[in-house]
């Protein structure tokens, strides 16, 4: 079974249309890129698709699943901006999620986390903003989800610790579920993706494998995508 699938999907916000017909399958033990400039719909794909947002058309399926409490069940999602409480130390931290979800793997995510020696008792408030995204995003993927949505995981941090938040989401997701990662910073992610989507206001202009691009195309995502979207 698909883990996403979207079939002529659309999202307005008054006058705007924020998605446009939309269709998308996204098989398990891929990790895709949502690639698109700004403003061309990802965050709201992947709103629907954790349901903050409903369609104005369409339909979208996770797990077979239309979303809503039992969906949730099966998603686990990094919102661009952090959202986790920043009062909270990162012992509380943990047993919030733990108590909150019943898929989090407290052993993996305490792993992690002193991997970075991140101390205990230390408060989140106390972190640098790197630093906090590297939490939040530990938390994420410490849940065994089947699909894991990623909103703009790397977008405001260092260069070392893109790489290891993308060591982190390739080592720590099931085989059987799905990522999507939502990005505009192509190079760095190219190496861990299977598959690609590319939307611009709203439509998706291309969807394929890695492998299809370099074979077909003779090229490399990145490249591909400056050529697509070239102002």
């Amino acid at each position: 079974m698909a883990i996403l699938t979207c079939k002529g999907l659309s999202k307005r916000f008054g006058g705007t249309q924020a998605l446009d017909q939309v269709d998308i399958t996204i098989e398990p033990g891929r990790i895709v890129g949502l690639l698109g400039p700004n403003g061309s719909g990802k965050t709201t794909l992947i709103k629907l698709a954790n349901g903050l947002l409903t369609p104005s058309q369409g339909e979208i399926r996770i797990c077979g699943l239309a979303p809503g409490k039992e969906s949730h069940a099966c998603v686990s999602y990094l919102p661009e901006r952090t959202a986790i409480p920043t009062w909270m130390s990162v012992t509380q931290l943990l047993d919030f999620y733990q108590d909150f979800y019943a898929d989090f793997r407290r052993d993996a995510a305490e792993e992690m986390l002193a991997h970075l020696n991140i101390p205990p008792k230390q408060r989140i408030k106390q972190m640098s903003k790197g630093t906090r995204e590297k939490v939040q995003l530990i938390m994420v993927m410490s849940r065994a989800a089947k699909l894991y949505l990623l909103d703009e995981p790397i977008g405001g941090v260092d260069p070392a610790t893109r790489d290891y938040i993308l060591s982190t989401i390739i080592g720590n997701y099931d085989p059987d579920a799905a990522v999507v990662i939502s990005t505009h910073l192509i190079a760095d992610v190219e190496k861990v993706l299977d598959d690609v989507v590319f939307i611009n206001q709203g439509r998706v202009m291309l969807q394929a494998s890695v492998d299809q691009i370099r074979e077909e195309k003779d090229m490399s995502v990145d490249a591909l995508f400056r050529e697509v979207f070239k102002c």
